[in-house]
């Protein structure tokens, strides 16, 4: 790894130390202005005033706000994210059971959004403004546009109810038991276990939500690298190559792809944050148990601990993904110097 690139991430490092931190300052102060009651929401209008009290000084909320960020942010330092009051259980401990499934989920929309945008962004960038340009942008428009829960819907009425080909909402089949937990991926899991039966059926499941999930990755990816290789087209050492006589299938793999791929890379890694997020509508409809759905849940029930612990842990997620992001970008051109 080149020295100048390590000094970069170390710097990254850093500064994500104080993003980190901002992030804290924001959610907590903004969590505690709003004008709500997490307690009086969990047990309703007609609990006892001492019982409220009693709640209020064991989960620490009858302190002064800057006692509590104070202690906030010294459990945070020791990895602790605080206790959901929906769940009763350690933040941490709910973000880790669900994020496995939100990983499964965000990265087969990946693939499939890669699959289609990549190769439709090129072909349709090859042939502007011939019948295949003009589908490809009725492509892109259509995932742009489509409501998420729409598609997710209509996907569930045709393959599902009409058809029959696919299964529908969850992980697994009612019948088919969950394989031991080892890492959390369903799918990974039930390889390690043995357990086939529950691995196919995963695949069967995973279908739809990443399809919806991937055409709209796709119509991002598709449209950045099209109006991407067009640019690089119309550059001199493009020209110069056809000039030499080389083939165009190398003009395009060599020396058009490579420089052109640069800005599709910095659009598939914020997606891919994105994704990590969790897809809340998507999981929703194929109640699909993911991050997404645990932080809407959190949203709902005022379940200010977790709201924090899944805001840190999405900005944790964006970091690394950006900076993997900037490494990749050296090896796909070595031009680029990180100072």
């Amino acid at each position: 790894m080149p020295m100048d690139l390590k000094a970069y991430i170390i710097r990254r490092l850093i500064l994500t130390i104080f993003v980190l931190f901002g992030v804290l300052v924001i959610t907590f102060f903004l969590s505690h202005v709003i004008p709500a009651d997490p307690i009086g929401a969990i047990l309703g209008p007609q609990a006892p005033p001492e019982l409220v009290d009693k709640i209020k000084h064991e989960w620490g909320f009858d302190k002064p706000l800057h006692e509590q960020f104070i202690d906030y942010i010294w459990r945070v330092l020791h990895g602790d994210l605080g206790k959901s009051i929906r769940t009763n259980r350690a933040v941490l401990t709910d973000i880790l059971s669900f994020f496995p499934a939100t990983i499964e989920l965000a990265t087969a929309a990946l693939i499939v959004g890669i699959l289609m945008g990549i190769p439709l962004g090129v072909i349709s960038a090859l042939k502007k403004d011939s019948i295949i340009d003009q589908l490809a942008r009725v492509f892109v428009i259509a995932g742009v546009s489509t409501p998420v829960f729409w598609l997710g819907l209509v996907f569930l009425i045709i393959f599902y109810y009409w058809l029959g080909w696919l299964p529908g909402p969850g992980r697994l089949d009612p019948f088919i038991s969950l394989p031991p937990r080892i890492t959390g991926l369903l799918l990974l899991d039930s390889l390690i276990s043995g357990r086939l039966d529950a691995f196919w059926n995963g695949i069967k499941h995973l279908v739809m939500p990443s399809i919806v999930l991937g055409w709209y990755a796709a119509a991002g990816i598709a449209r950045i690298t099209r109006s991407s290789i067009l640019e690089v087209l119309r550059q001199e050492h493009v020209r110069t190559a056809r000039a030499k006589g080389l083939k165009e299938r190398l003009v395009i793999l060599r020396h058009v792809l490579r420089n052109a791929l640069i800005p599709t890379i910095t659009v598939i890694g914020i997606t891919y944050g994105g994704l990590l997020e969790g897809a809340v509508l998507t999981e929703t409809i194929f109640a699909w148990p993911g991050l997404g759905r645990y932080a809407s849940g959190a949203f709902l029930y005022l379940d200010f601990l977790a709201v924090m612990g899944v805001t840190l842990f999405i900005a944790i997620i964006y970091s690394v993904v950006n900076l993997i992001v900037d490494i990749i970008y050296t090896y796909l051109d070595p031009r680029i110097r990180y100072r």
